[in-house]
């Protein structure tokens, strides 16, 4: 088993690209290549990052033999057609949240990637960070019983720019597949099994993207969660797992490097940490470093991205797919295109 480094390309060049780079760069790794609709993004980035090579088209990125895995970035509509060129390239692939437009689309490539023996996985870091594999095994202890409630908040305010991708259906835009899809894959993680009852209210924005929506689901073994979403109001991105014997509560969940428990019983509170919240998180709006672990709000995990490398590139060489957790991201994939479903709520794509 090689313990090279995997040459990794990345198509796109956005915020999301910058991280995974620069988290590239702190370990001592560079990106191989970078490929982007506008080449002259791509030559600045590669110049930042000193990426090895620049592709003057995105299919010269997937007929690349040297790239062996591909981290695409683009917007939620364009990564079927671009995930399935991968693959047919005989690519491994990352692609960034959500990983699809709909359950039809992820089934066909995940059966792609399986027939051709390469690893896809959806970069949702609540699969791959310290802290939530701390949880887990927590939870799956039994020690404080069984998971009964979930609830989840997430909200944003976004100003009411209808050309913004958060509003804009040809990006497939909307509250459910940009925020929504972390709180339901805590849903997912923590449950025993998929849920198979859904409930939900939803509010259209101008553009007929779900602005807000109000989940409740439930499955066979009665577990239950709350969710609430919203694009033009602020909330905290907070979770709270509440089990027979007591509760862990998670702010900043997407990015979290620390829970707190409390015993139901005595009121005690117990810190759980994981991951590395002293390296540098990085600003949503621009490329700047935005805080550490020596801020005053909660902690949040800088190497969220290096870990959904890790995991990928230990699922290349092993062989084994289950760090990737892909059938639970199809579960949420799941429970997504089912809401939009009944809210009939559909992209141009579909």
């Amino acid at each position: 088993m090689t313990k090279e480094p995997i040459r990794w390309a990345v198509l796109g060049c956005g915020v999301i690209a910058n991280e995974m780079a620069a988290a590239l760069c702190a370990h001592g790794r560079r990106m191989y290549g970078v490929a982007n609709r506008t080449h002259e993004k791509a030559v600045a980035f590669a110049e930042k990052y000193g990426v090895e090579k620049v592709y003057d088209s995105i299919d010269g990125l997937f007929s690349d033999p040297a790239a062996e895995a591909v981290y695409i970035t683009t917007p939620h509509n364009t990564h079927y057609g671009f995930i399935k060129k991968a693959l047919e390239n005989g690519k491994h692939v990352l692609a960034e949240k959500s990983i699809t437009l709909n359950s039809g689309e992820l089934d066909e490539l995940a059966k792609l990637a399986e027939g051709k023996g390469l690893m896809l996985g959806e970069a949702m870091t609540i699969w791959h960070m310290p802290l939530y594999q701390k949880l887990r095994e927590i939870v799956e202890s039994g020690e404080y019983g069984k998971v009964q409630m979930i609830t989840l908040n997430f909200g944003s305010f976004k100003e009411y720019d209808m050309s913004n991708r958060f509003f804009d259906p040809a990006q497939a835009g909307g509250a459910l597949l940009d925020i929504g899809v972390y709180a339901l894959s805590i849903v997912r993680g923590f449950m025993t099994s998929a849920p198979d009852q859904i409930r939900s209210q939803w509010k259209p924005a101008p553009t007929g993207v779900d602005e807000m929506a109000t989940i409740l689901l439930k499955n066979e073994e009665g577990q239950m969660a709350a969710v609430a979403l919203s694009l033009h109001s602020k909330q905290p991105k907070r979770a709270m797992i509440s089990l027979e014997k007591g509760y862990l509560e998670i702010m900043e969940y997407p990015r979290a490097a620390r829970a707190v428990f409390t015993d139901a019983v005595t009121g005690a509170q117990t810190v759980i940490e994981g991951g590395d919240p002293s390296a540098p998180l990085r600003s949503a709006q621009d490329d700047s470093p935005l805080c550490s672990a020596q801020d005053d709000g909660p902690i949040q995990d800088g190497n969220a991205l290096w870990y959904e490398l890790l995991d990928m590139e230990e699922a290349i060489r092993t062989g084994d797919p289950g760090p990737l957790r892909l059938r639970e991201s199809m579960d949420v994939m799941a429970i997504m295109t089912a809401l939009r479903r009944e809210w009939g709520l559909k992209y141009p794509e579909e």
